[in-house]
């Protein structure tokens, strides 16, 4: 199973069992809807050229090999035109990754080097792959130009190629397992250099990186080649066996089928879930102008601040949502207090302190996604020194992303214009939340918070 491109994509990756996109990742539901949106979209200047020389460059390699490799093998066009449909056929069986999609065609890829002529398979590779495609360049699913990404993929088949052509075209036996061995690591090579070329070229993507992202594709070629190899045994002397694939390839089209339908249904209730959320920003901001809007500035800081922090994922989902409905408790709190103009009583500052239980409260009856970040929206008015509300927890005891929203908030507020005062200039609330920290905010936090202030064209 090796991970195929769905348009321009930044890099082949694929995880044999991964439950990111399902559990509603953000940025894996990003990648997935992107790569989807791209696949009608033309190839980009740069990605058009980039492509466009290694599609004629594997052709320049391809075609002669197909030529002048000397061959013993006889093979009928049936069983070419056999090979070529199979290949096609699971070439077209897509396990959504990321931006990429896992197909299977290692179970056809690894016999066609035993049944065909070892020169002619790069060729028959790229033929079956734009064969695969064909309907879908036709319908308009597909940009017609991206075929130049499907040339390149088929750079994996050139140097198991060469290796059995080198080889002599050994036979299936196991006495030859050092040479099926090479011929997958040069395999690995040569698509790791076509796709890592183009993904440095066109995106800038460093090689270390590229290759940790492809490594568990590799895994899962690795992993379903010993299968390939026991169906090659059998088309050896009788290549129309390569037809009993197709009954394994039907079966995973059903699950990768299946799977596209629970991404669906994921990718509808991560919309859901944002749109909720947003909702209930809007009642807020209908409740009390300032704390919507408030609320939506505070998201923009916290998001700046998780990037310099290094969470992803999920992390910078809860983030995002957390920072968005930190003060949703407040719909609970009497305007009168709310909206005061001028300092609170104890008693009045009391209530207002419940707003915390109050948001947590309300986001577990909406349950969900909504319902797990509820403990962290009960926590951002914690103090780092535990002299906090509503739990007095302290320093790493508080959630981290608690820790952002909460430094987020208080600096934001700061630098607003609120009922009883006017706002303070930045630096002044920047050197306010240096004072303050490792006090009432995470030093860490403090530091980062600054550092994304810093960037921001009005601190300038």
């Amino acid at each position: 199973m090796i991970l195929r491109p769905r348009g321009a994509d930044k890099i082949r990756y694929v995880t044999a069992a991964t439950p990111t996109t399902l559990d509603l990742d953000p940025e894996a539901d990003v990648l997935v809807e992107e790569g989807r949106a791209r696949l009608a979209q033309r190839l980009g200047g740069r990605d058009t050229w980039t492509s466009l020389v290694g599609a004629a460059t594997f052709l320049a390699v391809a075609v002669p090999l197909a030529m002048l490799a000397p061959s013993g093998r006889s093979v009928s066009p049936l069983v070419v035109g056999l090979a070529l449909g199979v290949y096609a056929l699971a070439s077209r069986v897509e396990f959504e990754v990321g931006n990429g999609s896992a197909v299977p065609t290692q179970l056809v890829f690894v016999p066609m080097l035993f049944v065909l002529p070892a020169g002619l398979v790069p060729l028959c590779v790229m033929v079956a792959l734009l064969v695969g495609r064909a309907s879908d360049y036709a319908s308009g699913r597909a940009h017609f130009g991206r075929a130049l990404v499907h040339v390149v993929s088929s750079w994996h088949a050139v140097g198991p190629a060469v290796v059995f052509v080198l080889a002599g075209e050994p036979n299936p036996g196991w006495r030859h397992l050092p040479i099926f061995l090479l011929a997958f690591v040069a395999q690995v090579a040569f698509d790791s250099a076509a796709c890592g070329a183009r993904a440095r070229l066109v995106f800038g993507m460093p090689l270390a990186e590229q290759l940790r992202l492809a490594a568990p594709a590799y895994l899962v070629d690795l992993a379903l080649a010993p299968a390939g190899l026991l169906l090659a045994m059998a088309a050896y002397e009788r290549p129309y066996s390569l037809a009993l694939v197709t009954p394994l390839v039907g079966l995973m089209a059903f699950f990768a089928r299946e799977r596209r339908r629970r991404i669906d249904y994921a990718l509808e209730l991560g919309h859901a879930y944002r749109g909720t959320a947003f909702l209930l920003g809007d009642v807020i901001e209908a409740d009390d102008a300032y704390t919507g809007s408030h609320s939506r500035d505070v998201v923009e800081l916290v998001l700046g601040v998780t990037e310099r922090l290094g969470l992803e994922g999920r992390g910078r989902r809860d983030a995002e949502l957390t920072a968005l409905l930190h003060d949703v408790g407040k719909i609970r709190i009497p305007g009168e207090i709310i909206n005061k103009p001028g300092a609170l009583t104890d008693e009045e500052f009391a209530v207002v302190k419940t707003h915390t239980i109050e948001g947590e409260r309300m986001l577990e009856r909406v349950g969900g996604v909504l319902g797990e970040v509820g403990h962290l929206v009960r926590s951002c008015h914690e103090r780092w020194d535990g002299g906090g509300y509503p739990d007095r927890l302290a320093a790493e005891e508080i959630p981290l992303v608690a820790r952002i929203v909460c430094a987020c908030d208080a600096y934001n507020a700061m630098t607003t214009d609120r009922p009883y005062r006017k706002a303070r200039p930045v630096h002044e609330a920047l050197a306010e939340m240096e004072r303050c920290a490792g006090t009432q905010f995470d030093p860490a936090v403090v530091r980062a918070l600054v550092d994304v202030v810093a960037r921001l064209p009005v601190a300038a």
